[in-house]
């Protein structure tokens, strides 16, 4: 099974990739962006992609969020997993902190890293990269005095130092990542006993007057569908237009669940239903490709 995912080699996206596919069969495709990982199962190319979604400290991964609002409708979610993260400040060489100048990293690492930043390299300019092992490989080959945000293998991959490990913010840093297909090709999922969740994504309420979104929300919770988790984004046609983001858990059942999403279109312009899939897996060879 091709798996496209967040690459190049040493990334958090390709360490998560291997602790959740385990001992199954997978051929791993690194891609230059969340965007082009996303697209390579969209176009056929990857039957899976693997990309981060949300993280515990920084929250949603929005080019992960606005990649399936905006340019891959032909994919859905059909499974998460999980991972630990632990940034480590990394260069090409032993350095003092004083000594550095620059912090390169993927914009999430940053985030993660921020007060980090700001209490032990004040005078050090942040900057982004496409993913924390293309941060590495920079500080890799260059002669500044640069650090990077990213994972010990990418460290190792590029033979640059670990200056200080666990980095992050917070303790229990962790990301979910989400498996996608194409819609319509994964077999019937080997769920088992585990708990389902449903993620969708709606725009457009009917009016601009108070109590909308809550007119809209209490269908769920007026059929004890439990909401989990709700984001906005802009619908990029003009100031004051939104799409949203739910997650909400199957534990009423699932027709209560189909109950309320049509009932919210009813509601709403769009709505599209991203995935329904068990928490917590499924792993990869799961669910069959057909």
């Amino acid at each position: 099974m091709r798996v496209a995912f967040l690459g190049p080699a040493g990334t958090f996206s390709d360490e998560a990739l291997a602790a959740a596919a385990a001992d199954a069969a997978v051929e791993r495709v690194a891609s230059p962006t969340i965007f082009h990982a996303i697209d390579a199962v969209e176009q056929g190319d990857a039957a899976r992609a693997f990309v981060p979604f949300e993280n515990s400290i920084e929250g949603t991964v929005r080019s992960t969020l606005d990649a399936l609002a905006f340019d891959a409708d032909g994919v859905e979610i059909v499974g998460e997993y999980d991972h630990p993260i632990r940034n480590n400040l990394i260069a090409r060489r032993s350095l003092a902190l004083e000594e550095i100048e620059a912090v390169v990293s993927h914009p999430q690492a940053n985030a993660q890293c921020a007060g980090f930043l700001r209490r032990e390299l004040p005078g050090a300019t942040v900057l982004a990269a496409a993913s924390t092992s293309d941060a590495v490989r920079q500080v890799s080959v260059s002669e500044e005095p640069w650090a990077a945000l990213g994972s010990a293998a990418a460290a190792e991959a590029f033979g640059c130092v670990i200056l200080r490990e666990g980095v992050e913010d917070a303790a229990g840093n962790v990301t979910r990542f989400v498996w996608l297909a194409r819609i319509g090709v994964a077999a019937e999922q080997v769920i088992g006993d585990r708990p389902l969740r449903t993620t969708l994504v709606f725009s457009e309420l009917g009016g601009d007057r108070p109590g909308v979104l809550v007119d809209a929300l209490a269908e769920f919770s007026n059929r004890g569908v439990n909401m989990t988790r709700i984001e906005s984004r802009p619908m990029r046609q003009g100031l004051g237009r939104y799409i949203f983001f739910l997650d909400v858990d199957d534990a009423a059942g699932e027709q209560p669940t189909i109950d309320a999403i049509e009932a919210l279109r009813s509601k709403a312009e769009t709505v599209r239903v991203l995935g329904r899939y068990p928490v917590g897996g499924p792993a990869p060879l799961e669910i069959a490709v057909s």
